[in-house]
C-alpha cells in the first residue's frame, strides 16, 4: 500500500547534525505510523523513533532522546529524523518502517511494522 524511501545519510564527525527522510511511494502516509529503526553490523534491529500521524503523538528511544527529533511534513507526503550532537554509536544503517494497524504496546517492536525502506548509513567518525 505505501512504500518507504529513505535519504539523508552520509558521514559526519562526532557532535554534528544529519537530516533523514523518509518519503512515501505509492498511497500516503496518512492514519499510518511511521518509524525509525536502526542496526549495526552484529547487531539486532533497534527502535529509535516513531510517530502517529493521526495525533501528531511522538515516541523515543533513552537513547536519542534530546538529541533527535522526528516531524512530518504532510504536503510532501515526509517524515523527517533530525539527527544531532550525534556519537559513534549512533553509527548504523537507518531504515524508516510504517504501519496502519501498530498498537501503541507494539510501537517499538520491528515486528509491529509491515512496510520498510531500504535503509541509509550513518557513519559518525570521532
Amino acid at each position: 500500500q505505501v512504500q518507504p524511501v529513505e535519504s539523508g545519510g552520509g558521514l559526519v564527525q562526532t557532535g554534528g547534525s544529519l537530516r533523514l527522510s523518509c518519503a512515501a511511494s505509492g498511497r500516503t502516509f496518512s492514519g499510518y505510523t511511521v518509524a525509525w529503526f536502526r542496526q549495526a553490523p552484529g547487531e539486532d534491529r533497534e527502535f529509535v523513533t516513531a510517530i502517529r500521524l493521526r495525533g501528531d503523538y511522538t515516541y523515543y528511544s533513552d537513547s536519542v532522546k534530546g538529541r533527535f527529533t522526528i516531524s512530518r511534513d504532510n504536503a510532501k507526503n515526509t517524515v523527517y529524523l533530525q539527527m544531532n550532537s550525534l556519537k559513534p554509536e549512533d553509527t548504523a544503517t537507518y531504515f524508516c518502517a510504517a504501519g496502519n494497524t501498530v498498537i501503541l504496546s507494539s510501537i517499538r517492536r520491528p515486528d509491529a511494522y509491515y512496510y520498510w525502506g531500504q535503509g541509509t548509513q550513518v557513519t559518525v567518525s570521532s
